[in-house]
């Protein structure tokens, strides 16, 4: 990754659950292919490392991260399969200080205004927003950019293909997290070429 900068590799970082590793490097294909080129797999099925292995192994023009990571052990284990960036849910200050030293770029979870001055803080400005619709949206981000201009989101948790551009619209929103592109009936069927479809909708927001 040349950028060091998750939030510029893409407008949209689809959020992918994988339960059967065999899905992963098609549908990490098909993302690709749709213009989606960072792919941020979630720690939350036993296929998940697996599944991020296959994929730094065999999409060359995938940028593949893992999400849901809680703790150091997930650090470690997620950098050791190939994981290019890293996302959290939250953060404490052992999973933040793992993730500084892991050598990738990551954004540490937040949803309340503290968090946001605590990171600061701790010289990070680039976070997830999390979980967004549930915390205040686009609103309660919008009212952010006064008082903390400096920090820069992607936030992610509820959006969807028609909520999406009103958040990359904010200054502080660098891209999205989401999963719309990826709809369990489409991925349960192997349906890769309507996920790419789907893929390339989303890279044009």
């Amino acid at each position: 990754m040349t950028d060091s900068s998750v939030l510029d590799l893409a407008p949209v970082v689809p959020v992918v659950v994988v339960e059967d590793v065999a899905d992963a490097v098609p549908l990490a294909r098909a993302l690709v292919a749709g213009g989606l080129r960072a792919i941020e797999v979630t720690l939350r099925t036993p296929a998940a490392l697996d599944a991020i292995r296959a994929i730094a192994d065999e999409v060359p023009d995938a940028v593949v991260g893992a999400g849901t990571v809680i703790s150091p052990q997930n650090v470690a284990d997620s950098v050791a399969a190939g994981a290019r960036f890293l996302v959290s849910p939250g953060w404490t200050d052992s999973l933040l200080d793992a993730m500084k030293g892991s050598g990738v770029p990551f954004l540490p979870g937040v949803s309340t205004t503290s968090e946001v001055v605590a990171l600061l803080e701790h010289g990070v400005s680039e976070m997830k927003f999390f979980p967004a619709e549930a915390a205040g949206g686009v609103p309660y981000l919008k009212s952010l950019a006064g008082p903390l201009p400096q920090a820069r989101f992607c936030p992610t948790g509820g959006i969807s293909v028609t909520s999406a551009p009103s958040y990359l619209a904010l200054k502080n929103v660098g891209c999205v997290g989401g999963s719309w592109m990826l709809p369990a009936d489409a991925v349960a069927a192997k349906d890769w070429g309507r996920i790419e479809e789907l893929a390339r909708e989303a890279s044009a927001l």
